[in-house]
């Protein structure tokens, strides 16, 4: 802050400090397992562009963008602590106006989900119930290091897989879209929790229970690329069963490099878990991919 605005404190958001709110960083995920979900519907988006860039355009900007405004303004005391900078300790984003920005993406979230038809629309009123139970009182399931980072994967990976595939398809995904979405989502829990990596000393200090507080760096980590990598092994033998055994092979590199960036985190789990959430992260959603276009007969065959 400058002293003129100690002296007289902002009165609306800061514009970059609103787009840094919303953390575009954290869009990509969400988008990409919307797109994942297409793919794997089995059914050609010719003539439904629309509901795929709405839908792409809902999982990220909107609906994430309102999870984490909402995260900020329910995480602001250890924000004070851990990154004093960010835009609501820091006084870029004045007064209410991180709630009342997070409320008004809430709204456009429900209203936008509303375009997307009876599948859309349910999905969203998950989406946004799920974000305000991982972050606001009383429920605030962030303050778990086992049902937050399980919700969250679940909201990021697996809700909007299931989304695209049912938007496209008019319906129910078929069982096999189902399945792997759901596996991918619960190995995101490992990636969530090396993401808690960064907060570990307000946690710590705040009552927030993660798993690197709770187990210490060394273990958490190992529990979190155990939880990454069962479900992809699980993938694979799936892949297998179904007659897809290119795409296993695939999704097998993606997970043995893993496992190489893995020994590497784990030689400083700390310091680390930042490089392999860019690094390992990449090459598990390439696998999802790979799976999205290995199951799509199988989604289109219902």
């Amino acid at each position: 802050m400058t002293v003129s605005e100690l002296i007289h404190p902002r009165r609306f958001p800061e514009p970059a400090a609103a787009l840094r709110l919303i953390k575009p960083i954290t869009w990509f995920p969400p988008m990409w397992a919307y797109l994942c979900g297409v793919v794997s519907s089995g059914v050609s988006p010719s003539g439904q562009w629309a509901l795929v860039i709405l839908g792409v355009i809902l999982a990220g900007p909107i609906v994430c963008g309102m999870s984490q405004a909402a995260n900020d303004w329910c995480d602001r005391h250890v924000d004070a602590i851990n990154e004093p900078d960010r835009p609501i300790p820091s006084g870029r984003i004045p007064g209410r106006w991180g709630l009342w920005i997070a409320l008004a993406m809430s709204a456009l979230s429900l209203l936008v989900g509303w375009q997307l038809g009876p599948w859309g629309f349910a999905a969203t009123i998950v989406g946004v119930l799920a974000a305000w139970a991982y972050s606001a009182e009383p429920v605030r399931l962030k303050r778990s290091g086992w049902w937050g980072p399980g919700l969250v994967g679940l909201s990021y990976e697996s809700l909007p897989w299931f989304t695209g595939a049912a938007v496209l398809s008019a319906g129910a995904p078929a069982w096999p879209v189902m399945i792997v979405a759901l596996l991918y989502g619960i190995g995101a829990h490992g990636i969530m929790t090396l993401n808690d990596f960064k907060a570990l000393e307000g946690d710590r200090q705040t009552g927030v229970n993660s798993l690197p507080v709770t187990l210490g760096p060394e273990r958490a980590a190992k529990v979190a690329c155990t939880v990454m990598a069962l479900p992809q092994i699980a993938v694979i033998l799936l892949l297998v069963l179904w007659d897809r055994p290119l795409h296993a092979a695939g999704v097998g590199a993606m997970l043995a490099l893993q496992f190489w960036a893995m020994t590497i985190m784990f030689r400083d789990p700390k310091a680390k878990a930042p490089w392999y959430n860019g690094t390992g992260v990449l090459l598990y959603i390439t696998g999802m991919m790979i799976t999205a276009f290995a199951i799509r007969s199988l989604g289109a065959g219902g």
